[in-house]
């Protein structure tokens, strides 16, 4: 599926920008060993998976210049604890190793009563991908009912008058006393996307549905960057506030923000296939495309990004990498079909190479990734999410080799 510029286009590779070739999918795609990935992560799987025992614990960082991963408590205010057993199901999937299956549902079952939780709206990051994989990788039949708690106690902070799911609590953050709502909440939608398609009812589709509508109207610019937080009045939905917590500034473009924009409105596209998320997840991920450096991966905030010695955030480009090979196969023209493709694995192949592998250098899938350096941690780090959306996209990929 790959495009070079010399065989179909007119226009000359050694004179356009290389900025505006990478957005239209014309410069020529590496060569991306998928199974040689594939068995990287295995064979990474092999090194830390038996130094992670303990589970009332799960792994969420490995700092810079550090090895092994650094454990969390399983608790319900940590948002990052399905990801580790998301993981192994994937690892299942791609590599058919029983033992991956039987060390996902060890970690899987640990947080049940997470089910529970009306807290935050994390609780569709620690549920979906543990429990939701468990079910559709792993033929855990017995999860249906976990899930299907779960998307209730998500869609219970759904408030109809402001049109979105409040992400946090005043408990959680005292500072904002309104409704708060973050960007990151898209990615949460697929919970409640596949409990009313397994017995949960009309109601928890329509709350997706005008969640991600609310979000399209007043989470993005005029450019179609995104906020990260959007502070809401919680009695008529007026707008008070915009925030990027996580970014260089309020009004700068936070890139893993832009990010969970792609994946989300992809995913809720592919749920409703209601042509205007289509359009609107094509206008995001042409301008996230449009920010990338070379390598494909981005700085972690994208207004900064001329300065050299800002860091990297691989977890973004995972992130939308596994997003952009969904796309590549729910675009109508062969031209987008092939320019997502493209870029999916040019980036894929970025992350796979000495420069952002953890191969040989620590117990992680992915080197480089940064949560928060505008809150002072995780800079420059291993993150467990980046590995999840990394190996999630190479069982996408692989899914597509044998289609």
């Amino acid at each position: 599926m790959s495009l070079i510029c010399i065989v179909m286009l007119s226009v000359s590779c050694k004179n356009a920008d290389k900025k505006d070739l990478v957005t239209a999918g014309i410069l020529e795609v590496p060569t991306f060993d998928l199974q040689s990935a594939i068995a990287d992560c295995d064979s990474q799987l092999e090194i830390s998976v038996p130094k992670l025992t303990d589970l009332t614990k799960h792994p969420r960082l490995i700092e810079t210049n550090e090895t092994e991963w650094k454990e969390v408590n399983n608790h319900k205010l940590v948002w990052t604890s399905g990801f580790y057993p998301g993981i192994l199901w994937y690892a299942y999937e791609v590599t058919g190793k029983d033992k991956w299956k039987e060390e996902a549902i060890k970690r899987t079952e640990v947080f049940e009563d997470f089910k529970n939780i009306t807290e935050h709206h994390d609780i569709g990051f620690m549920m979906f991908p543990a429990y939701g994989n468990g079910y559709i990788i792993g033929d855990k039949k017995e999860y249906k009912n976990i899930l299907l708690t779960s998307a209730n106690s998500l869609a219970s902070r759904f408030n109809p008058k402001v049109g979105t799911i409040r992400s946090w609590s005043n408990k959680m953050h005292p500072r904002w006393q309104q409704h708060i709502t973050i960007i990151d909440n898209m990615l949460n939608l697929e919970l409640l996307f596949w409990a009313a398609k397994n017995g949960g009812g009309q109601e928890l589709y329509d709350i997706a549905v005008t969640h991600a509508e609310t979000t399209m109207k007043n989470h993005f610019r005029p450019d179609y960057t995104s906020w990260h937080v959007i502070e809401y009045d919680s009695l008529n939905g007026d707008i008070l506030n915009r925030h990027t917590k996580q970014g260089f500034s309020d009004d700068s473009r936070w890139s893993r923000g832009q990010a969970w924009g792609v994946y989300g409105y992809t995913m809720v596209y592919k749920e409703t296939k209601d042509k205007k998320f289509l359009d609107f997840a094509q206008k995001i991920t042409d301008k996230y495309l449009e920010l990338l450096p070379e390598d494909m991966v981005p700085c972690w905030d994208f207004d900064v990004a001329q300065d050299p010695n800002e860091e990297k955030d691989a977890s973004a480009a995972a992130i939308v990498a596994s997003a952009l090979l969904d796309l590549s196969t729910l675009v109508e023209s062969k031209e987008d079909q092939e320019r997502y493709y493209n870029a999916a694995i040019k980036m894929l192949a970025s992350l796979a190479s000495s420069n952002y592998s953890g191969v040989g250098k620590a117990d992680s899938f992915l080197l480089h990734s940064t949560g928060a350096k505008s809150l002072g941690h995780e800079i420059d780090v291993a993150l467990i999410y980046a590995d999840y959306y990394y190996i999630e996209a190479l069982a996408r990929l692989q899914k597509m080799h044998k289609q």
